[in-house]
């Protein structure tokens, strides 16, 4: 991996592993995507892992997504647990006034 040490340019813009590289190739695992590299010291072609701006997107909507269902769940619990209350409330001050 000569694009640790050295300067390099990138040849061919990130993409995703074949299926064939994805086997094969110890870069593809940890994202499914690479890119190819030349080295500019030792003129050597490699491959780098690299993260896709459309996976990413991808991951950012789910997450957005879920959190704004997370958000309407407890948005309904705390509108339940707010009639609970007052109907408490309600009752209390019901039972206070029969009592006079």
């Amino acid at each position: 991996q000569c694009w640790l040490v050295e300067d390099y340019v990138v040849v061919q813009e990130c993409a995703r592993c074949s299926s064939f590289q994805a086997k094969s190739m110890l870069e593809c695992r940890p994202t499914g995507f690479v890119e190819k590299v030349t080295c500019a010291g030792s003129k050597r072609d490699d491959f780098k892992r690299c993260r896709s701006a459309a996976m990413e997107a991808h991951v950012f909507w789910r997450f957005v997504g879920t959190m704004m269902c997370v958000a309407a769940v407890f948005a309904v619990l705390v509108v339940c647990r707010q009639r609970v209350l007052d109907r408490k409330a309600l009752e209390k001050v019901r039972k206070q006034i029969e009592s006079i």
